[in-house]
């Protein structure tokens, strides 16, 4: 299905709704006209729980835009008869590689829309990304594994060490010792610590690149993250705001430039 073939401009007063597959999860939006009413997170889905959703809720939204970075969940949308799904060529950024992940493409672009640019985005998900823009054009990021992905792996690609991912993911008030006496403790600080300093590095770089320039972070980690950098680094917690619907401001900002013509 290529995206917009075929349809009609839809009015800026209609209910619309917005899809961001992710990694681990679909992520959930209606809007009324530009104004977000809710939003909401679901598991992935099969054919079955697809459809049912079409015969059911889902059809008083009769406009759906989807973004995704999962392909077999994109195609259970290619029989919904409004569905328009968004790739890189409809977002209106300079310097977009063909492997960029469409989310954050469209979250670089939501930020732009809420805060402006120069903006640096972070997305804590199932993997941990930095992407930053100046002007409409991007200019770079990295990628590297999730916080809670680097507690899973560890613990799947050795034969003796814990499961300590969900304790120590749980607590966001507090930090495990750095020069720990136990397996557990010893896992959660080599993975945060070394996390923290990352998220530090990068950020000051791009202070220092980009001096003053706002610092978004979104995704479903996002909250453990900040808490963590409230408690171990507060100063660079204070530099950066939480914002979990940048890919819709997305989504919404290439509906309006579609609309436009």
């Amino acid at each position: 299905m290529r995206p917009f073939d075929n349809a009609k401009a839809v009015l800026s007063s209609e209910p619309w709704l917005a899809l961001s597959i992710g990694n681990s999860r679909l992520h959930w939006a209606q809007f009324s006209g530009n104004d977000l009413q809710r939003t909401w997170n679901t598991l992935h889905l099969s054919t079955a729980e697809a459809q049912q959703l079409v015969d059911t809720h889902l059809i008083q939204q009769p406009v759906l835009y989807l973004a995704s970075v999962v392909p077999q969940q994109s195609q259970l949308w290619i029989h919904y008869p409004s569905a328009y799904v968004v790739t890189l060529e409809q977002v209106p950024l300079q310097g977009l590689y063909p492997a960029l992940g469409i989310d954050r493409a469209l979250a670089v672009l939501g930020a732009i829309e809420s805060v402006g640019s120069p903006v640096l985005v972070i997305d804590a998900g199932t993997a941990l990304t930095f992407t930053g823009a100046a002007g409409t054009q991007l200019i770079g990021g990295a990628i590297l594994p999730g916080l809670g992905l680097q507690f899973h792996v560890l613990k799947q690609a050795t034969a003796a060490l814990p499961d300590v991912g969900a304790a120590h993911l749980e607590d966001q008030h507090s930090l495990p010792p750095r020069w720990a006496l136990n397996t557990a403790d010893a896992i959660a600080s080599g993975i945060l610590y070394t996390l923290l300093a990352g998220v530090r590095t990068f950020v000051h770089d791009w202070q220092q690149r980009f001096p003053g320039s706002p610092v978004l972070l979104r995704g479903g980690d996002s909250d453990r993250l900040y808490g963590y950098l409230k408690v171990h680094a507060l100063d660079l917690a204070n530099t950066i705001a939480l914002e979990p619907n940048l890919i819709f401001w997305g989504l919404r900002s290439v509906k309006r430039l579609r609309e436009k013509g």
